[in-house]
């Protein structure tokens, strides 16, 4: 049964801007000059909790230039760029550890970039000795220890060395197979060179393989893309992210090489995503929320199942309940009631580093409203429905008198056929999970104060 339906009207109507909600509130509020005080307190909090903690570390670099990517990155050809940076990273994995305690359990781990392939073997093992030695993580292969992979940099001998050192889960760019694409975007990628990064995975027994894809990219057309999404289907990986490429070349300096006439029409762009979704729903793939599918047994899946699925800056998660440290230049710490963000650029950060400080640069302190909230959204965007008494428990408020200003206006939602009213509580309808956003930011107060520029929502 399908778990998501297209209607092309709706999808016209409420097609808006809107945040993706990786955070509430979104990393727009955050603060400059944010008190480093700020961040020890919450530190304490964490402490005092013993929450497991979720790691992030960001590797910034890149041996070539995406044109679509609007990452924080670092393009050189340059290897031994990488040297002091690491030694950076390395000051911060000891302060992170004094702060919030080396005894506590990593659940999950993430490294992402950039291109964490970039590193040599050698350097990832030693990257992750420190982690270990400074943190406790699982060996029983049971933790979510997942990186990111640009297949061009990804031989046998380095996913090897991963895996040794304890990564399970993969996510393998591609965004398309096809070649006059991947020349527009300066990103080549053969299907086999692909193919054997996958085999390779599968054969050292990574149990979870996810690939990314990107719709709306210049000389994509609704048949070359069909392509390209049976060709990932014929490769079976457990997960797939089918994200909408935003065109700002007024923000991101690399995508000015990418030319407007070059792009998909609008009407072509939502046929690229209509069939896509219909191609993925009928290869037994689920429609998580957003860009993201899964396979019925994958645990994304079976978290949304039980209503335990999450959202943090790394997408969603199956960890809701870890406190999330982030490592490395512009990375974001998620805490119970504090975000934080590191400074951007490799020579803001190896100074703040050589000093021994936090090199953080901004971030936001949350309000009681703010928590109320941000439950609120990570229901919506992760579970689809709100239970209105679940809400009331946890925050001691009268939920339909708290939102009455929310529910009014989700009224013209309901008579859409967007979201349904129950008497216990708020559905979003297979009509409005592509919309998920829009139905979201009702809840925002802050975008009901101000509109910031943010990407359409399809």
């Amino acid at each position: 049964m399908k778990n998501i339906y297209w209607n092309e009207n709706l999808i016209r109507k409420y097609d808006l801007q809107g945040p993706r909600y990786t955070s509430y509130p979104t990393a727009v509020e955050f603060q400059n000059d944010f008190p480093i005080d700020a961040v020890h307190e919450a530190a304490a909090a964490s402490r005092a909790a013993n929450r497991s903690l979720s790691l992030y570390l960001h590797i910034p670099f890149c041996a070539r230039l995406c044109y679509y990517c609007a990452c924080n990155k670092i393009i050189t050809k340059r290897r031994e760029k990488a040297i002091p940076y690491l030694d950076a990273l390395y000051r911060e994995i000891a302060l992170q550890s004094e702060l919030f305690g080396a005894d506590r359990l990593v659940e999950q781990l993430h490294w992402g970039g950039g291109t964490p392939t970039f590193l040599a073997p050698q350097q990832m093992r030693d990257l992750m000795h420190e982690l270990r030695t400074h943190f406790r993580f699982m060996d029983n292969d049971q933790g979510d220890y997942s990186i990111e992979i640009d297949p061009r940099e990804a031989d046998d001998e380095t996913l090897t060395t991963l895996r040794e050192i304890g990564f399970n889960r993969i996510s393998l760019g591609v965004q398309d197979f096809n070649p006059a694409v991947q020349k527009a975007v300066n990103r080549i990628q053969s299907e086999e060179l692909t193919l054997g990064v996958l085999r390779k995975a599968r054969e050292l027994g990574f149990r979870s393989i996810n690939i990314d894809l990107i719709y709306g990219l210049p000389l994509q057309t609704p048949d070359s893309f069909r392509k390209t999404v049976d060709t990932i289907i014929d490769f079976a990986p457990d997960r797939l992210s089918v994200f909408n490429y935003a065109h700002m070349p007024q923000r991101f300096m690399p995508q000015r090489r990418i030319r407007d006439e070059d792009l998909p029409r609008p009407e072509d762009k939502l046929t690229i995503l209509q069939q896509s979704v219909d191609q993925l729903i009928a290869a037994d793939y689920r429609f998580i929320g957003m860009d993201h599918f899964a396979k019925p047994g994958d645990e994304l899946s079976i978290a949304q199942e039980k209503g335990e699925l999450h959202r943090n800056f790394q997408g969603y998660t199956t960890h809701g309940d870890c406190d999330l440290i982030a490592m490395g230049a512009s990375s974001i710490s998620m805490l119970d009631r504090c975000y934080y963000q590191n400074c951007y650029d490799q020579e803001s950060y190896e100074a703040a580093m050589a000093e021994n400080r936090l090199p953080i640069i901004k971030g936001v302190q949350l309000n009681d409203d703010d928590v109320i909230r941000r439950k609120v959204i990570v229901e919506l965007i992760c579970n689809f429905k709100i239970e209105y008494r679940r809400i009331e428990a946890l925050f001691n408020i009268d939920f339909a008198h708290y939102f009455r200003g929310e529910l009014s206006i989700l009224q013209d939602m309901a008579e859409d056929g967007l979201v349904t009213f129950t008497r216990d509580g708020l559905h979003v309808n297979p009509t409005g999970r592509l919309l998920i956003r829009g139905v979201c930011k009702v809840f925002d107060r802050y975008r009901t104060q101000a509109q910031q520029g943010f990407s359409r929502i399809i």
